[in-house]
């Protein structure tokens, strides 16, 4: 008798960690498998740690090895962190892409508006539907979440069912869409779920998340109790929160100006896809000046500090179009992702300074989390009673809070893995029964280069310590042409006691030269790298720094 076939599950981003998610499901046997994709997304770059790197995405070599193999790739939302590395991978995939109609019209407006973006195809599936993608059939199955159209995916195999949640929360009164589908769930449940791949980004806090109804509620409150101009940041994604920025406005008999190119973004593919219908239309930043300050409200991005979007050039006093002035409002409708808190705080105490009135969620509840709290993730384990749950895009506390959790719900089993680990789901055992190639790429403007590439590794090196350049010309008998040129970058102009560095390595460079035999003297290598010891070392004894340093040696 033939053995059943196996599926296996492995995270190749998004697990200890917050973003970049990709996730792969495997159905056959160690030989040979068809795998399914779920979500491809980004995470961003850390000024400090990977200056110059827009984004970070998951390596996907191992995929690309198996790309015969790959059936499709499922998105379960649109937010970047699931589908934002989907135009710089795809062309290495080529595979069959399946979305709803708002994911799919958002990633089709991404597309238009990136310079040279390959042509993607994406099939699009109805919300609640069901397609089958190989020996895999997958179920959309709509929750609530801070963007349209969420979906949990419900992945049937004959080895069984996998519940994928994506990212969600229960939201008994969502301002748009669906609320979670409860009674599709519970039935799942009676169906039995091999295992449940949940979402722990909130996994520490207690309760349940509010509702964006109450942050409407909440909106409408401070709009209408405003006096001079307001403004709204709010991430451009976030169509619920738009919607009621919107209502909020017509409350208090104001206009809603648009500011940024993705909030503008959005908004077309969210009137396009009927989630905007019968929300007055919005003017454009012309007309903001023209309007009186009680009558206005501009909803800008940049709620993250990002320093080209809207709100940051408003606080520089550096947008074209908008100003703000004492006595204005700015309500930031978001929280802050982890690693934005300078730039965000930065923006904060610009508009301070200027005599603006800001509002954030440590003043009023301007925003809620899309994410389920500890109450949330209990319902889900009783509603679909999974065999074995694991849990996933969180960092490591959050990850070990759900799994505690899950235990003490009763959960039969439940493990904990990394990024790159093969977990076999079943049938049988579940256990982590191998390895698969896992790591990250850097987007470096337009090129993407793997975590081991020099300009990365250099660029940091350099952020931290500036770099010395130094250029020799020598003869083929080894004698100095000319005098050493010296460049130094990002270095001190002088030392504690008033020395300049210019100087203190010139004479390092001379005396190193003159010191070396003449035979290393006329190898161009050995000579390079006894002057780059030697720098280092200098300024190192006169700073307590070792920069990076480059030696060209001419020989003429």
């Amino acid at each position: 008798m033939a053995r059943p076939d196996e599926l296996v599950f492995a995270p190749l981003g998004g697990v200890g960690e917050i973003g970049m998610n990709l996730s792969i499901y495997g159905l056959g046997n160690r030989h040979q498998r068809a795998w399914l994709a779920v979500d491809l997304g980004v995470s961003f770059g850390d000024e400090e740690h990977l200056p110059g790197i827009d984004l970070i995405m998951p390596d996907i070599s191992f995929l690309e090895k198996e790309r015969k193999n790959l059936m499709g790739l499922v998105l379960t939302h649109a937010h970047e962190d699931h589908f934002g590395a989907i135009i710089d991978l795809w062309p290495k995939l080529k595979c069959p892409i399946y979305a709803t109609r708002f994911s799919a019209a958002l990633f089709e407006a991404k597309c238009a508006a990136e310079r040279n973006a390959p042509e993607i195809p994406v099939t699009v599936v109805p919300s609640g539907g069901r397609v089958d993608i190989g020996p895999f059939n997958v179920e959309f199955i709509p929750v609530a979440h801070s963007i349209p159209e969420a979906h949990a995916l419900a992945i049937h195999t004959d080895a069984g069912i996998v519940l994928h949640t994506g990212d969600w929360k229960i939201d008994p009164t969502p301002t748009l869409g669906a609320p979670t589908d409860e009674k599709r769930l519970r039935e799942l449940g009676e169906q039995g779920v091999l295992a449940l791949i949940g979402d722990s980004t909130n996994a520490v806090r207690d309760g349940r998340s509010p509702s964006e109804a109450e942050v409407a509620n909440t909106i409408i409150d401070l709009v209408k109790s405003a006096k001079g101009r307001v403004a709204v940041t709010t991430f451009a994604s976030n169509v619920a929160r738009v919607k009621a920025v919107a209502d909020a406005a017509k409350a208090a008999d104001r206009e809603v100006v648009v500011v940024g190119r993705a909030m503008e973004r959005v908004v077309q593919v969210a009137r396009e896809t009927g989630y905007l219908d019968g929300v007055q239309n919005f003017r454009s930043p012309e007309v903001y000046g023209h309007l009186p300050q009680d009558k206005v409200l501009a909803l800008c991005t940049g709620s993250q500090g990002e320093p080209r979007a809207a709100l940051a050039r408003i606080a520089n006093d550096d947008h074209p179009e908008i100003t703000l002035n004492r006595g204005d409002s700015v309500i930031f409708s978001s929280r802050t992702i982890p690693g934005n808190e300078k730039a965000v705080g930065s923006i904060i105490n610009n508009l301070v300074l200027q005599g603006v009135e800001v509002i954030t969620d440590r003043d009023a509840l301007v925003h809620v989390s899309g994410h389920p709290r500890r109450d949330e993730l209990r319902d889900l384990i009783s509603w679909v009673k999974p065999q074995l749950l694991i849990p996933v895009h969180g960092e490591a506390l959050h990850l070990h809070e759900h799994a505690k959790l899950a235990r003490a719900a009763g959960v039969p089993r439940v493990l904990v893995c990394r990024n790159g680990d093969l977990v076999k789901l079943g049938p049988g055992d579940p256990g982590i029964v191998g390895e698969v190639p896992s790591g990250r790429l850097y987007k470096d403007g337009t090129i993407l280069e793997d975590s081991k590439s020099r300009a990365v590794i250099e660029r940091r090196r350099m952020a931290f310590s500036g770099c010395a350049f130094v250029a020799i010309a020598m003869t083929a008998q080894g004698e100095l042409v000319d005098e050493p040129e010296v460049d130094l970058v990002g270095i001190p102009e002088k030392n504690r006691a008033g020395e300049t560095f210019d100087d203190i390595v010139f004479d390092a460079v001379m005396s190193t030269i003159e010191g070396l035999p003449r035979a290393r003297r006329r190898d161009p290598d050995a000579l390079a790298e006894s002057v780059r010891r030697a720098v280092r070392a200098v300024i190192n004894e006169h700073w307590g720094k070792k920069p990076p340093c480059l030696v060209h040696v001419l020989t003429v």
